[in-house]
């Protein structure tokens, strides 16, 4: 082995007892901000296991255990035995799972049931008043709006925020508004009679 020429820097020595020391102070500091935010951590309320809901669903409140990933859909039709509200798509395109949330008309299918907590849900089975039904109810069945049935409810539901939006001026207008929700039986013309006819008698 030839000597260096003198003023040559000694070279770096790197053993397995320096990888070691190195990885250990690097896993310590990397603990730090997780040690610090420890505090933070555990103000977040948790993700999962059930919560506590309460609804006031078609005017009764309706408190019940519900995991946070729970559709207010499926907390209405397998929880709440409110079948009347159907699921369709469940991606919110078709409409048949509409519902009223303090009187605004929302797809069920796209929000959670813990983001209404203490809310208003209005479903096609509040809409009867002692045994009669509600307007728009009846001039679907006068106008034969009904067909097979299935996006019914959501039609419906969505044909009450239409009249209270005061969107029915014109039948294209009312095509406008009620075209989230989706017929496969194409009866859309009978469906806009029905909510003329309906918004006529409401006023």
């Amino acid at each position: 082995m030839t000597t260096p020429p003198e003023g040559t820097p000694a070279p770096l020595e790197i053993g397995r007892r320096t990888v070691l020391k190195a990885g250990a102070a690097g896993t310590a500091v990397a603990a730090l901000p997780l040690a610090a935010c420890s505090s933070t951590l555990e103000s977040v309320p948790p993700t999962s296991g059930p919560r506590e809901v309460a609804l006031r669903v078609n005017g009764e409140v309706r408190a019940l255990s519900v995991e946070p990933r729970v559709t207010l859909l499926d907390a209405l039709r397998e929880r709440m035995g409110l079948t009347g509200t159907k699921k369709g798509c469940d991606r919110g395109e078709c409409g048949a799972c509409t519902v009223l949330v303090d009187g605004r008309r929302i797809k069920s299918c796209m929000t959670l049931a813990v983001m209404q907590d203490g809310r208003e849900v209005t479903t096609v089975e509040g809409l009867a008043r002692g045994g009669e039904l509600h307007p728009v109810q009846a001039a679907f069945v006068r106008q034969d709006g009904l067909q097979c049935g299935f996006c019914t409810p959501g039609q419906i539901m969505s044909a009450v925020a239409v009249i209270e939006e005061g969107h029915t001026s014109s039948d294209a207008e009312i095509r406008e508004w009620m075209s989230g929700n989706l017929c496969r039986c194409s009866c859309y013309p009978n469906i806009v009679a029905a909510v003329r006819e309906a918004a006529e008698e409401v006023r």
